[in-house]
């Protein structure tokens, strides 16, 4: 070997690659969630990429995982997250999201012990697909849908004993279409539709 070839070996990019994190394991293995939620992969290799991911030790290792799955790009500056996105996590209390709100094409639900609501009723949605992914421990997370919304739970839920969907009246074709990627531990996750104003 010349010293013109070992110069060039030491000075090749990425010989040496930056280890990752837990968040970044977990934001890859959130990434393949929603990707198997919209059908991009299978539950066989959800669970074979979600091994993975968790084992891996560099961001190489995790970049391999998701480089065939589209990328989204934050579009604005809130915490770093995508502006589709509503990431809901209680920390130190009950979440509930209610009242006059936007829907983002895609929403995220996790919690261990506490509760968390999302309340449709009185929110704006554009999207005619909406994707929740809801994961939970003890606690329980509730979805109220309004009247003529389509309810689906998606094919790569698990343990779905522990998810009770009650929104079974009449859809409205021009409404939108809540796909539930739910993943209950012990809690349970509840979709129902408001009462009817007598």
């Amino acid at each position: 070997m010349t010293d013109g070839e070992q110069r060039s070996e030491l000075t090749t990019p990425g010989i040496v690659e930056l280890r990752a994190g837990d968040a970044d394991r977990e934001s890859v293995a959130e990434k393949l969630r929603v990707a198997a939620g919209e059908g991009r992969i299978d539950f066989a290799e959800l669970e074979e990429r979600l091994d993975r991911a968790y084992a891996a030790k560099t961001y190489g290792e995790l970049d391999a995982l998701v480089a065939d799955l589209p990328q989204e790009r934050p579009s604005d500056s809130r915490s770093g997250t995508d502006a589709e996105t509503l990431v809901l996590k209680p920390r130190l209390g009950n979440i509930e999201q209610s009242g006059r709100w936007t829907v983002p094409r895609r929403v995220v639900a996790e919690c261990k012990m506490l509760h968390i609501v999302i309340d449709f009723t009185e929110a704006t949605c554009a999207y005619r697909d909406v994707t929740v992914e809801a994961s939970c421990g003890t606690g329980n997370i509730q979805l109220i849908v309004p009247q003529g919304w389509a309810v689906r739970i998606d094919g790569t839920s698990t343990n779905t004993a522990h998810i009770s969907n009650k929104a079974t009246a009449p859809t409205d074709p021009s409404s939108p279409t809540l796909t539930i990627v739910g993943h209950p531990r012990a809690g349970r996750i509840k979709i129902k539709q408001p009462r009817r104003r007598r």
